[in-house]
């Protein structure tokens, strides 16, 4: 069996983390170029990761502060998976994406940073994307700047019309 390894987590993992949520600050906030916010729609947003395993690392997310795919209700179900076949289409005509992991990490076993607000992560891949620098070096390399690519993305993601 082989492993693959994320020693670069373990600093945010073990970190201390601060109080509240920062998914509904970004979506009370009107600041999204700040808050990475790249598209709003009626019952779910979605935001790029700050600390992201690859560029353009997209998280779906209801705007209800739920922990569980049991507590959305059939709209917020639908818009979820809506946005993240949008956001697989999107990422491989802007990044040349070759794959994709998409998940949820429900509940802090799980490995959830964030574990009372469900967001479903989009992670882009291209092969070879993990090398030498972070096997060795214990960095990653992101490529674009995370404004940069909100800037592209919002606009971008502008152009598809809401699911309803």
């Amino acid at each position: 069996m082989k492993h693959i390894w994320a020693p670069w987590r373990i600093e945010y993992i073990l970190g201390k983390k601060t109080p509240g949520c920062f998914l509904c600050d970004a979506f009370g906030s009107d600041d999204d170029a700040a808050n990475l916010v790249i598209r709003r729609s009626r019952r779910t947003a979605l935001i790029l990761n700050r600390y992201p395993y690859t560029g353009g690392h997209i998280m779906v997310c209801p705007y209800r502060h739920v922990d569980s795919l049991a507590a959305l209700d059939r709209e917020e179900h639908a818009e979820l998976m809506y946005w993240a076949s949008a956001s697989e289409t999107i990422l491989k005509k802007e990044m040349n994406a070759d794959g994709f992991n998409i998940g949820l990490n429900l509940g802090e076993a799980a490995g959830a940073g964030l574990k009372d607000h469900l967001h479903l992560h989009i992670v882009p891949r291209w092969n070879g994307d993990t090398n030498y620098v972070t096997v060795l070096g214990d960095l990653r390399v992101i490529p674009q700047a995370l404004e940069d690519l909100a800037a592209t993305l919002s606009r971008t993601f502008a152009t598809v019309p809401d699911p309803d």
